[in-house]
């Protein structure tokens, strides 16, 4: 499998975080929940959700490439949730 994160960070609907990326030549979307923002630094306020996410992006993508390297993308898809931050 060739993943790459492509970027760039966008604010989502729901208030988390969409980061492109390609699996394999495909497009993939991956989805950082609000939640998982809040406890990826549970002693640091979220304020700006983009600003948050590029304070943790390496953290925040080596959780999403375990996760789709396990096969867990669907649909063009992968969501972190806060859960998936305690595997790591």
């Amino acid at each position: 499998m060739k993943l790459e994160f492509i970027g760039p960070a966008s604010l989502a609907k729901d208030g988390g975080i969409q980061f492109p990326a390609k699996l394999d030549g495909h497009d993939l979307l991956c989805h950082f929940s609000y939640e998982a923002l809040e406890d990826v630094d549970p002693d640091s306020l979220l304020g700006d959700p983009l600003e948050h996410f590029a304070k943790h992006q390496l953290k925040l993508l080596s959780i999403a490439e375990q996760k789709i390297m396990a096969g867990h993308s669907h649909n063009s898809q992968i969501h972190i949730f806060s859960n998936d931050l305690l595997s790591d």
